[in-house]
């Protein structure tokens, strides 16, 4: 075998990389931004909310954390359905994620690029649209060595930023000390309702966690270091999260907001003034930066796990480059989604995604209980951790996936339609199996034998 015709993904990632993605695909700076939102919802007790939906989304993390460690291998959601709940029931686990992946990229991208023109208002959405997609699908060709390089950086200004406004509400309540220190975790007009609806606003701030079991086949020791990594990117997401509402609601009390979505840069201007809250609006747009180089990061991996599977073009996505050991056609087509984006509104483009994510989170909890019916007599596995914490996972998000919009919902519905149909097509109406690992799969898991358990590789095999 060459490396020219049967290049494949290079284990190059550790632990800090993987984590350093996952934080930036959630965007650190994301707390900032929708504070004031989660603060009204939750009648002045944000801190709690993030506190709830942590805990909430700990348990799916926990299943994913498990499912990493059992296969050690790209495809996430998708793959771990494949293998647990039949090929079929993959296939559209994979294609409801799929959904998102591809217009994750865009709604990031645009994103971004509303905050640029809002800071540079004489160059245009549109322009900023193909200078950030371009930026980001350049570095993402490359290879990923630089990529993660470069997102670490990213990461690190953020969250350095992120966490120098902290420093300044700080200061401020050294200065100025609250009425209460308890009243942002629970007060006079806390409700449970209220809160937990708050908690499942904050559990979109969570989304992107598990693209780190993307980045499996290009991690070093995965069986070890994704779970980890999983783990960390929550506990991490959701520690920045709590305390950064809990001093932003120390800050500013109570739910009373002139405009909430802009609470953050009035509390930066109170905190620092004018110039501090340029910078700390700064901080977001590098934050979306580093989450845009994430999240097409894995997006085009996804498509090459597919692509590699047969499900799709295998000769345009299964195909890695053996220069830059990188699925260049997988990142060049997401890359090219931010057309599609170039006369989207936000609120439009939205609409597209979440549906998925909270599709794979039911189906990987699902998986765990799966795996404990089918291996509970020849391994030891507890039932707390394989079959009640999973039902929970799977109960709090069948919950969050019928919280969406109508429009998300229905475009979500819509999507899987089109996705059975094409199951139906390419299995002539079931008369043929979907299509399964391909040989170059088998032999890049020989490669890496080291990390899968013989179990799992006879499974896989």
């Amino acid at each position: 075998m060459t490396v020219a015709t049967e290049a494949h993904l290079a284990r190059r990632l550790t632990l800090p990389s993987v984590v350093a993605f996952g934080v930036s695909y959630m965007a650190p700076s994301l707390v900032m931004v929708i504070f004031g939102i989660i603060a009204v919802a939750s009648s002045g007790t944000a801190p709690t909310a993030f506190a709830l939906a942590t805990a909430a989304m700990l348990v799916t993390a926990l299943s994913y954390a498990k499912l990493a460690g059992i296969y050690p291998v790209s495809g996430s959601a998708y793959f771990y359905a494949r293998h647990n709940l039949g090929s079929r029931v993959g296939f559209l686990v994979g294609w409801s994620v799929l959904l998102d992946y591809l217009f994750l990229p865009m709604v990031a991208w645009l994103t971004q690029s509303i905050l640029l023109n809002a800071q540079f208002p004489a160059i245009p959405i549109w322009v900023w649209m193909l200078i950030n997609a371009g930026f980001t699908t350049l570095v993402n060709i490359v290879g990923i060595v630089v990529a993660d390089r470069v997102n670490k950086i990213l990461t690190g200004v953020a969250v350095f930023l992120v966490l120098l406004f902290f420093a300044y509400c700080v200061k401020t309540l050294a200065g100025s000390p609250p009425v209460s220190y308890t009243a942002p975790l629970w007060n006079s007009a806390s409700t449970i309702a209220g809160v937990s609806a708050a908690a499942a606003i904050a559990a979109y701030s969570f989304l992107g966690f598990d693209a780190v079991t993307t980045l499996a086949e290009e991690t070093k020791e995965p069986k070890r270091t994704i779970p980890r990594a999983v783990i960390l990117v929550v506990g991490i997401g959701g520690l920045l999260f709590i305390v950064g509402a809990y001093v932003m609601q120390l800050v500013h009390p109570g739910d009373l907001f002139e405009d909430a979505q802009a609470a953050s840069y009035t509390m930066s201007v109170d905190v620092g003034g004018q110039f501090f809250a340029d910078w700390t609006n700064l901080a977001g747009i590098i934050a979306g930066s580093a989450s845009c180089l994430a999240v097409q990061l894995s997006t085009s991996r996804l498509l090459y796990i597919m692509g590699r599977d047969g499900v799709l073009s295998k000769r345009v996505f299964g195909y890695v480059n053996p220069r830059t050991l990188t699925p260049i056609y997988c990142v060049l087509i997401s890359g090219a989604m931010c057309f599609v984006g170039l006369n989207l509104s936000l609120e439009t483009a939205t609409g597209f995604i979440n549906f998925g994510a909270f599709t794979a989170f039911t189906a990987v909890n699902v998986c765990v209980i799966a795996y404990y019916l089918r291996h509970r007599r020849t391994r030891r596995l507890s039932t707390l951790g394989y079959v009640v914490l999973p039902a929970v996972g799977a109960m709090v998000s069948i919950y969050l996936l019928t919280q969406l919009s109508g429009t998300s919902l229905a475009i979500g519905l819509g999507w899987l339609a089109i996705g059975v149909g094409y199951l139906l097509w390419l299995t002539r109406g079931f008369r043929r199996p979907t299509p399964e690992l391909s040989i170059d799969y088998e032999q890049s898991l020989v490669g890496a034998a080291e990390d899968v358990e013989p179990a799992t590789r006879e499974q896989l095999t």
